[in-house]
């Protein structure tokens, strides 16, 4: 495959045109939430992820290349564009008022600060470390803290919506593997399946603990009564919606460049010139 292709062949990855942020109704609660800071941390988590992917799969046959592919797969307005269109599309009949009332309040702002502040605090692998070691003391010491911290998790869902999206992003994965031509024959769609679900119980451990750690960090400057006003607001009619609508937007987000990855790695496995 030539190199001169490769813009097009990113482009391909994503589905759907470009689409303008202009005159959106959701924006300015897709910008209180300190969702453009968060999808440009998850662009840098997914680039770090993609440059290993070259030692677990082709150990120094991609280099340079495939860091540039790496690059072009997360861009980051087309990230952008796609969570912002889904999350437009999905609270299009949706009462944005309730959401946008908390979350620009002081207490709303706060936590959106300290969800990106310890976000992007976890990028250092130093940082992640710690606070894994804070959730084993915490867990130890059954810190009633913790226990509230797990009543926050399950008010929305995280643990199960966030094991969801990752099996869904590995499926989306194989796939692109798969079309690529990655695997010696053809890979079935059941295979595929089976492959995935027989990662269910690790992806759940790290998720759990991934996840808890993180919320143990970022929520430690908020008082319980804060933490439970944020569990009351997950609680109501538009803090659900709410909830369900940026899963799935993410999930559209992280499935696309998912199988962006498992085709241009499908390339690079097969000793295919990029």
């Amino acid at each position: 495959m030539l190199r001169v292709l490769l813009p097009v062949l990113i482009a391909a990855f994503w589905s759907g045109p470009a689409l303008s942020q202009d005159d959106r109704r959701v924006e300015p609660l897709y910008r209180a939430l300190g969702l453009p800071e968060i999808v440009a941390i998850m662009r840098e988590e997914g680039i770090d992820y993609g440059l290993e992917l070259e030692a677990e799969l082709f150990p120094g046959r991609g280099g340079a290349r495939w860091a540039a592919v790496v690059e072009q797969i997360y861009d980051l307005d087309r990230m952008e564009e796609t969570v912002l269109g889904r999350l437009d599309t999905d609270l299009a009949s949706a009462d944005l008022a309730p959401m946008t009332a908390f979350f620009g309040s002081d207490l709303g702002r706060e936590i959106v600060q300290l969800e990106v502040t310890a976000r992007r605090a976890l990028l250092d692998e130093g940082v992640e470390e710690v606070s894994r070691a804070v959730l084993e003391d915490l867990t130890l010491a059954r810190d009633p803290r913790l226990d509230l911290i797990r009543d926050f998790a399950e008010a929305n869902g995280l643990v199960e919506n966030n094991v969801v999206g990752a099996m869904n992003s590995n499926y989306a994965f194989y796939t692109g593997l798969a079309d690529g031509g990655a695997f010696p024959g053809e890979m079935t769609e059941e295979q595929i399946l089976t492959d995935v679900w027989s990662q269910e119980e690790a992806i759940r451990e790290d998720t759990e603990a991934w996840l808890y750690s993180y919320l143990v960090m970022a929520y430690r400057p908020l008082s319980d009564a804060d933490i439970e006003a944020y569990i009351a607001f997950s609680r109501t009619g538009p803090g659900t919606v709410l909830n369900r609508a940026m899963f799935d937007a993410f999930d559209e987000m992280f499935a696309a460049v998912s199988l962006a990855l498992g085709r241009a790695a499908a390339g690079f496995l097969a000793g295919e010139e990029l």
